[in-house]
């Protein structure tokens, strides 16, 4: 019998790799995988299959840098409390241009606490984020809302195996670069090549040559599908290659790869962001980092960063070994705070105008 757990040596090796260290576009990526991994490809096919079958991976897929293709943000729902299960389903089900959905809690009543509800939303160029969070807040009965677009991106991963060592303080040499996010427009080829090429990979997927029939789905050559995907890459839509774990339930034998996640508040002045979220952004246990502004209600919080652990304390100590570095980069930090995750569930947000035109067709009483 083929091992599915994230936990056994061989699958450990494999999704060291195979999480986040395939960036960009790569014409035969599971070949990459067996290289950096040193586990012969067949093995490497063999064992994402399984793994898949498992539910330990629960999706593979080409990730795109969607914050140059569609208004995107992440946004807070106060939601009464009645009415903040069913407006999860809601975005979860019935919208396809929310990713994330989570219901997070802060330890104690804090800033922003009353706001439950977090989703990630990307709408289509051409619809407008506010107009589509009018529409999502009067169908969940949201009584506020709260937009935050990123204004730079300063890490963008998973690789919840690799992490799993990390200790706490462990960063890279250099601060982290700010990835700066500007919509990009595309024409009917590229739309259709990047259509195919952002679909979820099916188990017969999962072979030496990947992409031939994602080619033929798009209408070109192979030659041609290469051609216009490394001309997206090169204007930095393209993203990594990426097996993504199931890391909110447990896996088949009750198994899991994280038990808790947070998403971390800095405040710091205006006129440091950036400096302030390249030394957060360089830490090694965030998955992600961002400069988004959330006002007021949030004590002003602009760097926002989220990890991933099985103990609750040991993300605490992460988060205290940050705050120390940002103490010895002089950065002072006017506010702080952790909200925790709860139930969540993720999925790929939906960024084609033509898919959210349908949508608007399918939920004309929205």
């Amino acid at each position: 019998m083929i091992a599915t757990e994230h936990t056994d040596l061989f699958n450990a090796r494999i999704l060291t790799v195979s999480e986040d260290k395939i960036q960009g576009f790569v014409r035969e990526p599971f070949r990459e995988i067996a290289r950096l991994s040193g586990i012969e490809e067949p093995v490497v096919l063999e064992r994402i299959k399984a793994m898949m079958q498992a539910g330990t991976i629960r999706r593979v897929r080409q990730t795109l840098l969607a914050t140059n293709l569609a208004e995107g943000a992440l946004v807070a729902w106060k939601i009464p409390a009645g009415k903040i299960d069913a407006a999860f389903d809601y975005m979860f089900r019935q919208d396809p241009f929310s990713g994330h959905v989570v219901i997070r809690s802060t330890d104690a009543e804090t800033r922003g606490s009353e706001y439950r509800l977090w989703t990630t939303v990307k709408v289509p160029q051409g619809f407008g984020l506010e107009r589509h969070t009018d529409l999502l807040s009067k169908e969940v009965g949201a009584e506020k809302v709260k937009i935050m677009p990123a204004k730079g991106i300063f890490t963008l991963g998973v690789g919840h195996v690799r992490r799993k060592s990390t200790e706490p303080g462990t960063r890279s040499d250099a601060p982290a670069t700010m990835i700066r996010t500007e919509i990009v427009q595309l024409n009917e080829i590229e739309w259709q090549v990047l259509t195919a090429l952002k679909r979820e990979f099916t188990l017969d997927e999962i072979s030496a040559n990947p992409w031939a029939k994602r080619a033929n789905e798009a209408g070109v050559s192979l030659e041609t599908f290469f051609s216009v995907v490394e001309g997206l890459q090169r204007r930095k839509i393209i993203g990594r290659f990426s097996t993504f774990l199931e890391h909110v339930k447990p896996s088949a034998g009750g198994v899991r790869v994280t038990r808790f996640n947070g998403l971390f508040h800095w405040a710091v002045a205006v006129g440091m962001e950036e400096q302030a979220g390249s030394e957060v952004g360089r830490h090694e246990i965030l998955t992600h980092c961002y400069w988004r502004e959330a006002g007021p209600d949030f004590g002003w919080v602009n760097i926002m960063a989220v990890a991933h652990g099985t103990e609750k304390q040991r993300l605490l100590d992460h988060k205290a070994a940050i705050d120390k570095h940002l103490a010895s980069c002089r950065i002072p930090v006017l506010y702080t705070n952790v909200f925790w995750g709860g139930r969540s569930e993720i999925k790929p947000s939906e960024i084609s105008p033509v898919a959210y035109r349908e949508w608007l067709v399918r939920n004309s009483s929205v």
